[in-house]
């Protein structure tokens, strides 16, 4: 080996690769979670509103049906 090669470590580092697959795989699956558009935050809190309302309105119109 000479000067100009790069120092290989004793041992692998197989954590670390195993770390960085783990976080890619938490960020694809974030995307994926969280949609691929970006909505401003007023529109997603708007989503989020219709969506109680919706739950709301079926636990009460099931309460109504029993």
């Amino acid at each position: 080996m000479t000067s100009a090669e790069p120092v290989r470590p004793a041992t692998p580092r197989v954590r670390e690769v195993q770390a960085s697959v783990l976080a890619a795989f938490q960020l694809v699956e974030d995307a994926r979670y969280l949609g691929s558009d970006r909505r401003p935050r007023k529109d997603r809190a708007r989503v989020l509103a219709g969506r109680a309302v919706a739950d709301r309105k079926l636990a009460r119109d099931l309460r109504a049906a029993s």
